[in-house]
């Protein structure tokens, strides 16, 4: 039989496990420093995903060419974000699983970085980050008429005055696509580098 008190006290010697560090990347831009938290535990398909693209260096030379907000958006559904990535139709990396925010029990609040997407399943480099709450991309949201919402996966944790700064670009109207009339940066920000915090 075992003696409790000595298990007590060999319980009370024994260092108590470190929760995990959280896993954050650091992007530096044209217009400042944006560091962002990853839910790895919630969504670990999209956290993966990104982290990928970070440490093989993919995202370094792309861009935040995108901006929404309630005065140049022709959805219905209007949402605030930037918009960046690569910004073209083809993805290094094989597209993704799509992660609801039903899974994961995240929400499209302030600051919240999201994959951006096409179909469910087709999320690769591109993504946005959110100004202010955003329920229409969630999962069951108007913004996209399959009703799946986008894929949330982490929070910008220092700088969202850089991500204030992007939204307030200036932007042109793309020629070709009405549907993003005054949304393209005239000169897209630059991601000079995105890696491990």
């Amino acid at each position: 039989m075992l003696d409790r008190r000595a298990v007590l006290l060999a319980l009370a010697a024994t260092p108590l496990m470190a929760a995990a560090a959280p896993v954050r990347v650091r992007m530096v831009t044209d217009l400042g420093v944006i560091v962002i938290e990853l839910f790895v535990d919630k969504a670990p398909i999209s956290s993966a995903n990104f982290l990928a693209y970070a440490d093989k260096g993919l995202l370094d030379g792309g861009s935040f060419y995108r901006t929404v907000s309630p005065k140049n958006d022709n959805n219905p559904a209007t949402i605030s974000v930037i918009q960046g990535g690569l910004n073209r139709d083809d993805s290094p990396l094989p597209a993704i699983a799509h992660e609801t925010t039903a899974a994961t029990g995240l929400r499209h609040t302030d600051g919240v970085i999201s994959m951006a997407r096409d179909a469910p399943g087709s999320a690769g480099s591109e993504f946005f980050i959110c100004l202010g709450d955003n329920p229409a991309l969630d999962f069951g949201g108007a913004r996209n008429k399959d009703g799946q919402g986008f894929a949330a996966f982490g929070r910008v944790v220092e700088g969202m005055d850089v991500v204030r700064a992007i939204h307030q670009a200036p932007t042109v109207s793309k020629a070709d696509d009405p549907y993003l009339k005054g949304q393209i940066i005239e000169k897209p920000v630059k991601i000079q580098k995105l890696g491990r915090n």
